[in-house]
């Protein structure tokens, strides 16, 4: 028989390098009663984000929403179950599916008043990926770059042929619907909230056509990044095991066939259990403006600073120097991004006669733009937590940034 107590501790920290400011919260749950019972589930939790950019306050209940939904419907699938890349797939599905994310449904229209979206997912167990990039008419593109990765997994094609982990294009189209994934034309994807945008960007742009201004090429400016927010998801199941995806509908009024972030390998997400030479699992997944986190592959760079002991401390310097400050960079005065990380480690403690085993997963998320919405939720947990970060009064987007973040400890003792 298994007995499974959960210990949980909550560690909110908050430091913006504007002014060198840390604040730290702790809250504290208290261990629930042991129950006997036949299984136990051990290592479960996602953390979602509808994405960095600009959100109202008038909509904020909205993304939040969203960002339960999602978590719930990740944790749901843990709990019967499922593994972390399941559950990560089952986040972003949900995610997509909002009208109120520009993902999926409700996607940002290009220039031609098409959706084009982005996605991709990574396993951390076996480093397995897949991508679609420009893909029109597939309702939930994650399932796309969720099935390229699967069928790499079955090894070589008929002559020996390698199979491809990420497709562009009708080429993606094509691929998607031959693999059994239903066509969805772009009308019945485009919400009245993607279409009114679509019309308001393009009266800005003839506008700024017939008078180019500063001011006017600044308008432009600040609309695109209000339109940034990109959603994704991190995970680890119960055999400790991580997974990242991120999907969007790419930049409003953006050239058709541009490909963002959400599609380059080690700049959308990233996913990488503990190895021989690393102590942490780690996920993460980005959000921001495509073309800077292309640049600096800024999920693999903030991956491999989660190998340091102090997370946050690495955190802060990878998006400082890394990101703001990068040389890839060099020339750009306002550069737009945010994270979520979630790094985990497994360990055992004696405790009377008991072993304890435990994970400890920190989740982490920091951001240049005005604001980001983010949610986390373990199988323990009855309901998700969400969040919006903003930075504070004064900070300037693109130059300062925000890091908030906690950690879990979570564990199952055998008699």
């Amino acid at each position: 028989m298994l007995c499974s107590e959960l210990y949980k501790v909550v560690v909110i920290l908050k430091l913006y390098t504007w002014c060198h400011y840390l604040n730290l919260l702790y809250l504290t749950r208290h261990k629930p009663h042991c129950k006997k019972q036949t299984e136990c589930i051990l290592f479960l939790m996602i953390f979602t984000s509808s994405g960095a950019g600009y959100h109202s306050e008038s909509k904020a209940k909205e993304y939040k929403h969203a960002c339960k939904r999602a978590c719930q419907k990740a944790v749901d699938r843990l709990r019967a179950g499922g593994l972390a890349l399941e559950a990560v797939t089952a986040a972003l599905i949900e995610l997509e599916d909002s009208p109120f994310t520009n993902a999926g449904t409700g996607s940002n229209l290009n220039l031609s008043g098409e959706i084009e979206c982005d996605a991709s997912i990574m396993d951390g167990k076996s480093l397995n990926y897949g991508a679609v990039g420009a893909l029109s008419g597939i309702k939930n593109p994650v399932l796309v770059a969720r099935r390229l990765l699967s069928e790499t997994q079955k090894g070589k094609l008929s002559a020996g042929r390698i199979p491809p982990c990420f497709l562009v294009g009708k080429g993606a189209e094509q691929w998607a619907i031959s693999h059994g994934i239903p066509a969805c034309p772009t009308e019945k994807m485009t919400t009245k909230f993607s279409l009114s945008g679509y019309k308001r960007n393009k009266r800005k742009m003839e506008l700024a056509e017939q008078v180019e201004t500063k001011r006017k090429r600044q308008l432009c400016e600040e609309n695109n990044s209000a339109c940034l927010d990109t959603v994704g998801a991190v995970v680890v199941d119960r055999e400790g095991n991580v997974a990242a995806a991120v999907s969007s509908g790419g930049l409003a009024m953006k050239h058709p066939g541009r490909v963002g972030q959400a599609a380059h390998y080690g700049c959308g997400c990233w996913a990488e259990n503990a190895r021989d030479v690393s102590l942490y699992s780690t996920a993460v997944s980005t959000s921001g403006s495509g073309e800077h986190l292309i640049r600096t592959m800024l999920a693999r760079e903030c991956s491999t600073a989660m190998q340091a002991e102090n997370a946050h401390q690495a955190l802060l310097e990878a998006m400082q120097n890394k990101f703001i400050s990068s040389p890839f960079l060099a020339g750009e005065d306002c550069v737009l991004g945010g994270v979520i990380v979630l790094r985990c480690c497994t360990c055992g403690e004696a405790q009377r006669s008991e072993d304890i085993q435990a994970l400890l997963v920190e989740f982490l998320w920091s951001h240049t733009t005005e604001s980001m919405c983010v949610g986390y939720m373990s199988a323990q947990d009855s309901k998700a937590r969400t969040h919006i970060s903003r930075l504070p009064p004064g900070a300037v987007a693109g130059q300062s940034l925000a890091i908030e973040g906690g950690v879990c400890r979570l564990g199952t003792v055998s008699d």
